[in-house]
């Protein structure tokens, strides 16, 4: 059962483009899935949906949160859906199953004053690794970026002088985004000191490095984010993700088209929105230019 779970992964990898964090979840859920189901005597091929449910009851006899029961039957409801493209299923067990009703939360996003306080602080510009985290900073918040999309970015999908990037979101699916001038201002100087922590490793493309001259993480990130949290005292929890947040609620505030927001921030939705409207770079540019507190 294994093998299936492995091909599934690499799919999820390489053609679905998934983050990291989404095929480990799901890696994990579709083992603890498989030990179950060995368990009662199924397989992949003879799991049927009562078996599915019977792992799901299993899980709420534990109090797993809903969060956690909606994502582990995303993972089901895909691995299933994938075996029936590769003809080891004849059908979707898990595509009868009712979706748990989740609690609506607001995401978490910051003030104009509370981001002003996150970005704004004296650091050693001589040192790459405070630069560098100044840098990721300034970008998940000037462009709105997934922290995914932050860590994936190459050195060609920069291009300093436009003040744009290109960005590889979910399913491959690309747009150009620009940031502001104090994006630009630290990803110059950033770049600038990359090479003390390339290592002379020139075949490493990524723009983010790690002190071995490695691809960061979104781990890292993280731990950036709530180290520069800990240093303002700000008790409030914030995820990198919440600066994602934040760029749209600070641009829809100022006044930007909900469209516009959508776009750039390279939402799935838009595909109906672009039916009945259709955004071009230069409205996109003004939009930002105009709305974003740091442009």
């Amino acid at each position: 059962m294994k093998k299936e779970i492995e091909e599934f992964l690499n799919y999820l990898r390489l053609e679905k483009n998934a983050s990291p964090h989404t095929v480990s979840a799901y890696g994990r859920d579709l083992q603890q899935l498989a030990f179950y189901l060995k368990e009662n005597g199924y397989n992949w091929r003879t799991a049927d949906t009562l078996a599915l449910r019977g792992f799901l009851a299993e899980l709420h006899q534990r109090h797993l949160k809903k969060s956690s029961m909606v994502r582990k039957l995303a993972a089901m409801r895909s691995f299933f859906a994938y075996g029936l493209k590769k003809n080891w299923r004849q059908d979707n067990p898990a595509s009868l199953l009712a979706t748990p009703r989740q609690e609506q939360s607001i995401p978490g996003f910051l003030t104009e004053e509370e981001t002003a306080r996150l970005l704004d602080w004296p650091i050693n510009s001589g040192d790459p690794l405070e630069v560098r985290d100044k840098a990721i900073l300034e970008l998940l918040y000037a462009a709105g970026l997934r922290v995914s999309e932050l860590t994936s970015l190459n050195l060609e999908d920069i291009h300093l002088k436009e003040r744009l990037i290109r960005v590889r979101g979910k399913g491959k699916k690309e747009r150009i985004v620009p940031f502001g001038r104090q994006a630009e201002k630290w990803l110059r100087e950033y770049l600038g000191l990359r090479p003390l922590l390339a290592l002379n490793k020139v075949s490493e493309l990524a723009v983010f490095l790690n002190y071995r001259g490695e691809r960061l993480n979104a781990r890292s990130v993280q731990r950036l984010v709530q180290k520069r949290l800990n240093q303002i005292a700000m008790t409030r929890k914030i995820s990198p993700h919440s600066l994602r947040h934040s760029f749209a609620s600070h641009l829809l505030s100022r006044g930007a088209d909900l469209r516009a927001i959508q776009e750039l921030l390279g939402h799935r939705s838009l595909a109906t929105t672009q039916k009945y409207t259709h955004l071009d770079l230069a409205h996109l540019l003004e939009v930002y230019r105009q709305s974003h507190p740091r442009s």
